[in-house]
């Protein structure tokens, strides 16, 4: 009965994590035929600093939110890469994304993050998130990529979502 239930939650957790990826993604599309948005900036393998990504909207992403995005806020400076790796023994990437709310509002933040090879294509993708951000305050989070990149590889804010709390 204990494996039974170990091998059911297992597959729950999986399933779960592949919604959120598919969410992550833009919705219908699968991860190879993904474009970045021209404004998305990129942090080099070396981790240096930058800042990207684009506020999300029901009509931009094609995904309608139940959560109603800030309107008309400009969320490209509240997010930033600080740190872009490759695990040596894994070859899976990571990223470390320091996400500022410059708001005058306490908000939870979804921060879409892709992780492209040296030829540009998109290998991996992963998300960073902060809940209850109050107004000023700076969170750092890990981006977790699920597939391999091996050699060369860059990070990229794909996609920001600001959400206000009441």
């Amino acid at each position: 009965m204990i494996v039974t239930l170990s091998v059911v939650g297992g597959v729950a957790v999986l399933l779960a994590l592949g919604v959120l990826i598919a969410v992550a993604s833009g919705g219908g599309g699968g991860a190879s035929s993904a474009k970045p948005k021209p404004s998305a900036t990129e942090a080099a393998e070396s981790g240096a600093p930058v800042a990207g990504g684009e506020s999300a909207s029901a009509e931009a992403s094609g995904v309608p939110t139940e959560l109603p995005a800030l309107e008309g806020a400009d969320v490209t400076g509240d997010v930033r890469i600080t740190r872009c790796e490759v695990d040596s023994l894994t070859e899976w990437p990571d990223a470390d994304v320091e996400i500022v709310n410059h708001s005058d509002t306490k908000a939870s933040y979804i921060v879409s993050v892709e992780f492209v090879d040296g030829e540009g294509t998109r290998r991996a993708s992963g998300l960073a998130t902060a809940t209850d951000l109050a107004a000023g305050r700076k969170s750092v989070q890990k981006a977790q990529g699920l597939g391999k990149v091996p050699g060369k590889m860059t990070c990229r804010v794909y996609e920001v979502t600001r959400l206000p709390l009441s």
